[in-house]
């Protein structure tokens, strides 16, 4: 049961139930001012640590928002500048959040602290107050009454009534403190039932508040997380390809390291040890110089600089060279020598020593004014397989031929181009579609070439021209655009350079696009979307005639300018362009924020990922994006380059769940809890190999593997079959 009630009848009788009924509500509320007392020195400790935590996080906040990634290379993607930008939104992110936080924390010192406490001191501390009041009073009434009647009767008669008026005034001064303080005892009883539960119910309505404004801020994050995550995906694929590649070129040049040397027709460098003649009886001393000569002018810099110093400079040097000699042993008691007649210095030879033999002969053909040694020309796949592939009428009927076949037998196949065929088939296949001697074959009718090997042969004849698709000549025009232009000029540069191709080119260039987009179409079972056949074929069709890595830099470029040609490919191969002006600078594009991101962009297939394997098939569209505000970003999973912006303007909500997903399954990968596409492992030419997770019917026969279309791979099977991702 709970308190008993206090009559106020029971305060004239002033009953021992009725001072044990007091004293019950008494402790009551003694025990309530203690749980007030605590309850606020946590809310205290609360608001403390919640602030603690809000200054943790706003440094947090400022230390990403300071940060910015380099990047190599002379341009970014639109996927790296978004991906560049993304902590400045993370910052932006968390301090919105610390912002709300922070008016939470307001709202709680004003709804609860002070409600709670301002109760505890107003009412819990006035009948406190009462109390000591109420039990003055009882002293004082019962002493007096306890001396009235102990008084002596023989008292004169006047004594006797003077002091029983002073007893009656003091019990009616007593009674009445009782009624008052019974009055408050109830009345605070009542009154803590809504003085403490109600700062309560305001507390928790600040807390779901914020809650909330967090749910609210995610929402709108998830538009941008979601944008981002494909430009993550897609700036790892390119990772992969772009890996392959240098892990090639570092193989090749460290089997032939002179091949490779960096040289051109107009300098040659390296590190020569200079020989400084000093007075006897010193003798001399060789140091250690790196030379730069340059042929036109016969002019020879030469720089102090040892890497075991600290890598510090030296006071440059400059000589013009008249004459080149070797120095023989029998002169000098060293080897690699050679003599420098300098023209700055009559009558003055500079002797100079290189690294090695092959060293010495470099540096003797240098200054001598011959050709380098090793200069280098670019790849060519036909060389090394012994392939006379020609851009020819029978490579065009082989070319047409292969697409015939691959449209009817293949097109949905999953992983179409990126599951390669063994290579000793592939080779046989090519040699016998390219001799002019043999019967042509019909690959559309004949059960003797599955798909896979009609489209690595494919692949592998486009690789094997002397020179690439879309010729050495005009790749840096081609790359140019795809660095900085908005994606209406990357169109139009792209329109123009492609009519600036040799006819022949131009013609296996349109048959060839207008292909890859009937593959790109049918990507719900394929899963070859623009951007995977951008990954595929960019450094098939184009490629620099240097090899270097700030050439391999630029594949991302390369698989843009094919996403434009994939995608705009009825535009581009149907007409010539109007004007091939240059057209206007554009402005350098960024990636939206959360609060600018209005502009509503074509919802392309998502490609979400996280930790666990997770399936993006059918991923809901959003309407935002992190790339270019006219929904050409080059974070799309379908392209990243050449989207108009007046397709999705037009496009409604329903259309927009009309697209093909992007069905790729992906799996968890060792990169910070990140993963990998099941499709996005690049292989030496762009290629990937599918995943582990690839139906056996689209693995590899167990023989020799293709040295090209398998370079690369981490953790390759034996026997030709694809080997895990990293």
């Amino acid at each position: 049961m709970g308190l008993h009630p206090l009559e106020f009848s029971e305060c004239y009788l002033d009953s021992p139930q009725f001072r044990d009924k007091i004293k019950a509500h008494e402790a009551e509320l003694d025990k309530t001012n203690r749980f007030i007392k605590e309850l606020y020195k946590d809310g205290k400790n609360l608001i403390n640590a919640t602030k603690q935590l809000g200054l943790a996080q706003r440094k947090f906040a400022q230390c990403l928002g300071e940060f910015h990634f380099e990047y190599i290379g002379d341009a970014k993607t639109d996927d790296e500048k978004c991906i560049d930008e993304s902590m400045q939104e993370f910052s932006k992110f968390l301090t919105n959040l610390e912002d709300q936080r922070e008016l939470m924390m307001r709202n709680i010192t004003e709804t609860l602290m002070k409600p709670l406490e301002k109760f505890r001191k107003e009412h819990l501390g006035t009948a406190r107050v009462e109390r000591k009041k109420y039990e003055k009073e009882t002293e004082k009434y019962y002493s007096s009454l306890e001396k009235l009647l102990n008084m002596s009767a023989r008292k004169k008669e006047p004594q006797l009534q003077e002091a029983d008026s002073q007893v009656e005034t003091l019990r009616l001064h007593f009674q009445e403190e009782s009624l008052e303080y019974v009055c408050k005892l109830q009345e605070i009883q009542e009154r803590k039932k809504f003085e403490c539960v109600e700062p309560m119910v305001a507390f928790f309505q600040t807390v779901f508040t914020f809650y909330h404004q967090g749910f609210e801020l995610a929402k709108d994050f998830a538009h941008y997380k979601t944008a981002l995550q494909i430009n993550i995906q897609n700036t790892r694929n390119r990772f992969e390809g772009a890996r392959s590649e240098v892990y090639e070129l570092m193989k090749r040049i460290r089997e032939a390291p002179q091949e490779y040397r960096q040289t051109s027709p107009i300098s040659c460098e390296g590190y020569l040890y200079v020989q400084e003649k000093r007075p006897p009886p010193f003798g001399s001393s060789w140091v250690k110089r790196y030379c730069t000569f340059i042929k036109e002018q016969k002019i020879l810099n030469m720089v102090t600089f040892d890497q075991r110093s600290g890598g510090k400079f030296g006071e440059m040097e400059s000589v013009t060279l008249k004459s080149c000699l070797r120095k023989t042993t029998d002169m000098l008691d060293r080897r690699f020598c050679l003599d420098l007649d300098i023209t700055d210095r009559p009558g003055t030879v500079l002797t100079v020593q290189a690294l090695s033999e092959d060293d010495h002969k470099f540096w003797i053909q240098a200054m001598g004014g011959k050709e380098p040694i090793g200069h280098y020309l670019g790849r060519t796949y036909s060389k090394e397989r012994g392939i006379d592939a020609q851009l020819d009428e029978v490579g065009l009927s082989f070319v047409k031929n292969s697409i015939s076949a691959i449209e009817t037998r293949g097109i949905n196949d999953q992983g179409l181009y990126r599951v390669v065929g063994v290579s000793s088939k592939v080779q046989k296949l090519l040699a016998l579609m390219i001799d002019e001697k043999s019967n042509e074959v019909d690959l559309s009718v004949s059960e003797d070439w599955d798909v896979k090997t009609i489209t690595s042969a494919l692949k592998l004849y486009l690789r094997s021209l002397p020179e690439p698709l879309m010729t050495y000549g005009l790749y840096k025009e081609f790359i140019s655009p795809a660095k900085g232009d908005s994606p209406e000029c990357r169109i139009q540069a792209v329109h123009c350079l492609v009519h600036k191709l040799p006819e022949r080119n131009r013609q296996v260039l349109g048959l060839l696009m207008r292909h890859l987009a009937k593959v790109a179409a049918h990507s719900k079972q394929n899963l070859m979307t623009v951007a995977n056949l951008g990954v595929v074929f960019g450094p098939t069709l184009m490629r620099p005639q240097e090899e270097t890595v700030a050439a391999i830099m630029d594949l991302k470029f390369q698989n843009i300018v094919v996403e434009i040609l994939i995608e705009q490919h009825e535009k581009i191969f149907a007409d010539p362009p109007d004007s091939c002006s240059t057209p206007p600078a554009a402005p350098v594009f960024s990636a939206p924020t959360r609060q600018s991101k209005k502009v509503s962009r074509q919802n392309r297939p998502l490609a979400v990922y996280n930790p666990q394997s997770l399936d993006i098939q059918n991923v809901s569209p959003v309407a935002d994006s992190c790339g270019p505000t006219d929904e050409t970003s080059m974070g799309s999973n379908e392209s990243v380059s050449s989207q108009s912006s007046s397709a999705s303007a037009s496009e409604t909500p329903s259309e927009r769940n009309d697209h093909e997903p992007l069905d790729v399954s992906l799996s968890s990968g060792s990169n910070c809890g990140t993963a990998a596409a099941s499709w996005s492992t690049p292989g030496a030419s762009g290629e990937s190999q599918p995943s582990p997770t690839s139906t056996a019917a689209e693995k590899k026969q167990p023989e020799e593997s293709d040295p090209v279309e398998g370079a690369g791979l981490v953790g390759g099977g034996a026997g030709g079959e694809e080997g895990p991702h990293p």
